[in-house]
């Protein structure tokens, strides 16, 4: 009974956000596009900012350690913003991010005697709001800094894996879910143009099988393993530098 009602709360999942995930997935290759297009829309109203963003990722789940914070594999992405007022922006983020995990490197005796490894590579777009601490002006001729909050809704494809019996991971096809990040960081307004940040984000994904220990479509012959009843997490820590474009806007209230 527990099966069935969990095989229906997958497929309620995943018809609500298949045809979202599938545009997501075909509008990475165009993001950069779109970024402009959106930035070129409000540029004679608006501060805009476009940016890259370099760091690294790790993932907590069923194999490997259970560090919150370890980067340990390549990331990349890019960001646009839309700052709304001195105290928040709108953001949108595209982030390729791969996964690993090793058993070796768990301080769990019983992952060490396992020695399970995986790996994944998670294509992420994220659409969400950021909150600023302090008054982040970009109307200052050389230099602003605050401490933010960033949190949102995002669409993540991912490749189903599961283990065979030799406990080798074999691939099957694209799987998307969703993810709800929460993010802190710091930035900062290095001069009129360009905007430092510096961020560590987890993301709670609606997936229990980012490390193939609990495959969508279980078989007898595919175990499962691990809590089955948490789904994974992974953290991107990272830095992006965005370039800030349009008319500066007027923060004061109108008369």
């Amino acid at each position: 009974m527990i099966g069935f009602r969990k095989l229906v709360s997958n497929y309620k999942i995943y018809s609500f956000t298949l045809v979202y995930l599938q545009i997501i997935h075909k509008m990475k290759r165009k993001l950069l596009t779109i970024l402009a297009i959106l930035g070129a829309w409000g540029a004679q109203s608006q501060i805009h900012e476009l940016g890259v963003t370099v760091g690294a990722t790790n993932y907590i789940g069923d194999i490997g350690s259970t560090k919150y914070i370890n980067p340990t594999d390549m990331g990349y992405g890019f960001q646009y913003r839309w700052n709304r007022s001195p105290r928040h922006s709108w953001r949108i983020n595209y982030t390729y991010m791969p996964i690993s995990g090793n058993d070796a490197d768990s301080d769990m005796p019983l992952r060490k005697e396992r020695n399970l490894s995986t790996e994944n590579k998670l294509n992420e777009l994220m659409f969400g709001l950021e909150f600023n601490f302090f008054e982040f002006d970009l109307h200052n001729d050389w230099f602003a800094f605050t401490p933010y909050v960033h949190t949102g809704i995002a669409g993540v494809s991912y490749r189903e894996t599961y283990f065979n019996k030799y406990n080798k991971q074999i691939e099957k096809d694209t799987q998307y879910t969703l993810a709800v990040p929460i993010t802190l960081g710091v930035k900062a307004l290095i001069n009129k143009k360009l905007v430092l940040s510096a961020e560590i984000g987890a993301r709670y994904s609606f997936t229990d099988n980012l490390d193939g220990s609990n495959p969508s479509n279980p078989s007898t012959n595919i175990p499962t393993f691990g809590n089955t009843n948490s789904n994974d997490w992974y953290v991107f820590s990272g830095i992006s530098v965005s370039y800030t474009f349009g008319k500066n806007p007027c923060y004061c209230t109108p008369r």
